[in-house]
């Protein structure tokens, strides 16, 4: 806790409360939720037109809508939401929460994009970079799990398709750079122009996890390890003084979750994955259970350990308070 209390405000922070001074923390969540909302009708706006496509295209739904069949009609459109196609429809629809965040952050706030994080000096770096300690860090947490005896993994996946999983790789870019854009870009610049930079990790990490409370096996080890995701992943951005690399990190964190190894995203389960694996039972307290490994202990060593890493790594860019 006393290495997070020495971090220093990055630039993007200064430059943000120079054109409007942060407001009391409990507006700032108020204002939260109401991007967020916004945000998510963005998002509806983006999906519904193919959702709609997708619905009157399946022969299930349409029979059973023809027929009257209202129960039949909801179980095929549940089982349509259930699918790879659905779901990689939902991870590009997080292009209007970045949309809707910047014209905030512009149009509202007056910031800069640069105060979101989004710098140019070694943009390609910082996101190649994040994206070889995203899989880093989630393998460590896999292979925690192999060792433990909680997770099998089987060999390479018969479901696996290139095209597919190029697919997931492009929307969960869009998908990890959405979340870190609202809760890192906006939020936690947001909080610590007026609060000390621990309560901007703190608060927004907190947000961040409530966003997930609806997914499906959501558990309170879980919700501690979203939690422990938000700090570690704030460090990373404070550090590296970009959004880039925590955006990538969180991308490829995702990625190989569901589509390398085979596992849960959240509670999100996809077909399409290089590796099958299987979570063994009994052993959910490690792997997680029906959540996904971020449910278990193994992710939470691996964050608490990842976290502790990066406190004691130099900060590339920041001013004094």
């Amino acid at each position: 806790m006393t290495k997070l209390l020495e971090l220093k405000k990055p630039r993007m922070v200064a430059e943000a409360a120079e054109k409007r001074k942060g407001l009391n923390i409990v507006l700032e969540i108020l204002v939260f939720i109401a991007l967020f909302v916004v945000c998510s009708i963005a998002q509806m706006i983006v999906a519904t037109p193919v959702q709609l496509v997708l619905m009157y295209t399946d022969p299930d739904y349409l029979n059973a809508a023809m027929h009257g069949d209202i129960a039949g009609a909801v179980e095929a459109a549940n089982a349509l939401v259930q699918t790879d196609t659905m779901t990689i429809l939902m991870l590009f629809s997080n292009a209007g929460i970045i949309l809707v965040t910047l014209l905030f952050c512009k149009l509202i706030q007056k910031r800069k994009v640069t105060t979101v994080g989004f710098q140019k000096p070694d943009m390609w770096k910082e996101y190649l970079t994040g994206m070889g300690i995203g899989f880093g860090i989630f393998t460590a947490a896999v292979l925690l799990c192999v060792i433990t005896g909680s997770l099998k993994i089987q060999g390479m996946s018969p479901s696996f398709s290139i095209g597919i999983f190029v697919l997931f790789l492009l929307g969960y870019l869009v998908q990890g750079m959405a979340e870190e854009v609202l809760c890192r870009g906006y939020f936690l610049v947001s909080v610590s122009r007026r609060y000390p930079l621990a309560v901007g990790i703190i608060a927004n990490a907190v947000l961040f996890a409530a966003l997930h409370l609806l997914n499906n096996g959501i558990t309170v080890l879980a919700f501690i390890n979203l939690v422990l995701f938000g700090v570690f992943a704030s460090v990373y951005f404070v550090k590296r003084g970009n959004i880039w690399g925590v955006g990538a990190l969180h991308s490829i964190w995702n990625l190989a979750q569901g589509n390398v190894y085979g596992i849960r995203v959240s509670g999100i389960q996809t077909s399409c994955s290089v590796l099958s694996s299987e979570m063994v039972a009994g052993r959910e307290l490690i792997n997680g259970g029906d959540f996904g490994l971020e449910g278990g202990l193994a992710v939470t060593i691996v964050l608490v350990v990842g976290t502790l890493v990066l406190l004691a790594t130099r900060q590339r860019r920041y001013v004094e308070d």
